[in-house]
């Protein structure tokens, strides 16, 4: 381990997995046509929707030593996130994804992501970030779906976390395209025993906790050591489970434009109350106004708010701010 990385800085938030070079086409990728490129990465999405809410935020992983990779760098470095752990892989490129819109509010993802620099991520390549004691780990069930040297990775970092008293976020996140529900199922489980808080798509639950219902499968995750437990209900807004209480919150009003990154948009929010000590009923006020404002516009996080324009959510639609 490098003097630098010895001495890395402590933060609010660590999240590490793969961050790529994200294409979206104007129209079918087949026939051609203006494409434009960002940045894709569930938990850099996350990660940039906590800096730009004034919370100090570390992203790490591996990179290629490339035009794409450079770019990711730029990104993230523009947006005030910590990448002074990222590994430059000079052996593996850094992954692609391709976004085409398919009908109203419906995309398509198209990944080139395999034997990319992000799968390779081991746990030495996270052990510098840890060792800076964040108070929030963040991770989601993508990056271990990436190889299994990644998911050991992603399970010795929620392990670790968990001993040294870091607060672990969990984001179920399954990716059909990436390996089918059974094997998720047996990693992702796992990962939720380690997690302190776990959000999920109502249709993910199930990954991490059997159960005959909701209630049953909450409460199974609560016996496991889960504090909170977050169901991501997309367009019906988002229901909170902790300490016995449920509490729930509906989507804020909004034409949806485009809903990729909503629900890392959403995440951010929550863990952002989170940090700033508020209950479950701001948190999840709060992930649902990050939400409305990731889908009001294209891209996965280019439209997310800084701290002064939260308020906006409360305005009249159609009103103007002069």
């Amino acid at each position: 381990m490098s003097a630098a990385l010895s001495q890395l800085m402590p933060v609010d938030v660590l999240t590490f997995g793969e961050t790529m070079g994200s294409i979206r086409s104007a129209g079918l990728v087949r026939l051609g046509g203006s494409m434009s490129m960002s940045l894709g990465g569930a938990e850099t999405n996350v990660a940039i929707g906590l800096a730009r809410l004034g919370h100090s935020v570390r992203w790490t992983g591996r990179l290629g030593d490339d035009e794409v990779g450079a770019f990711a760098l730029r990104s993230l470095r523009a947006e005030n996130v910590a990448t002074d752990a990222v590994v430059i892989d000079a052996e593996r490129t850094t992954g692609l994804m391709l976004l085409e819109a398919r009908f109203a509010g419906v995309s398509r993802a198209l990944y080139y992501r395999s034997s990319s620099a992000g799968s390779a991520l081991t746990s030495r390549d996270l052990e510098a970030s840890l060792d800076a004691a964040p108070r929030i780990l963040h991770l989601s069930g993508i990056t271990p779906a990436l190889s299994p040297a990644a998911a050991e990775a992603t399970l010795w970092a929620a392990s670790e976390a968990r001993k040294r008293g870091i607060l672990v976020s969990f984001d179920v996140n399954y990716r059909a395209k990436l390996w089918d529900a059974a094997a998720a199922s047996t990693v992702l489980t796992r990962l939720a025993g380690y997690a302190d808080i776990v959000i999920a798509s109502d249709d993910e639950l199930s990954l991490v906790s059997a159960g005959i219902d909701e209630e049953y499968a909450v409460n199974a995750l609560h016996g496991r050591g889960v504090r909170d437990v977050i169901i991501k209900r997309g367009a019906e807004g988002a229901t909170g489970w902790s300490e016995g209480a449920v509490v729930h919150q509906d989507a804020l009003p909004v034409a949806a434009v485009d809903t990729v990154g909503a629900g890392d948009a959403f995440t951010a929010g929550y863990l952002s109350a989170l940090l700033d000590g508020e209950a479950m009923v701001a948190r999840l006020r709060r992930g649902a106004v990050l939400g409305a404002f990731a889908v009001a516009a294209s891209g996965d996080w280019e439209n997310l708010p800084t701290r002064s324009e939260l308020a906006l959510a409360d305005r009249t639609a159609g009103s103007t701010i002069r």
